[in-house]
């Protein structure tokens, strides 16, 4: 039974995509456009931990930004890849990262190890 208090636990910031060119200009090291959702945690966005895993889905491509913790879909958000770019630019290190690869490192600053997931 759903109330008026009943949220979605991933959220949208629909509002960046209104400001975001459909382009993508040259500067811009990722494949994927500004635009495009990327799945990361209310503590990295609103609790300044750092990103220090970066994700590619194996089967669809979306890209995952996390802090190396456990995931839970509570602390899931959906933000555009421009947000995350904005918040640690470090990630566009990462543009290059194939499909179904994760990339780590230990602190903020840190080089980035990446690896190919296990199927």
């Amino acid at each position: 039974m759903s109330n008026s208090t009943d949220y979605c636990p991933l959220t949208i910031h629909v509002s960046l995509l209104h400001h975001m060119p459909l382009s993508t200009p040259s500067d811009w090291v990722f494949t994927e456009p500004k635009n495009v959702m990327t799945v990361t945690t209310r503590k990295i966005m609103q609790n300044g931990q750092p990103i220090l895993m970066v994700a590619r889905d194996a089967e669809d491509g979306s890209w995952m930004f996390l802090d190396g913790g456990p995931f839970s879909m509570e602390d899931a958000m959906l933000v555009t890849l421009q947000t995350i770019v904005d918040h640690d630019s470090s990630v566009c290190e990462l543009a290059d990262m194939s499909v179904g690869w994760t990339a780590q490192r230990e602190r903020a600053g840190s080089p980035w190890k990446r690896s190919r997931d296990e199927d």
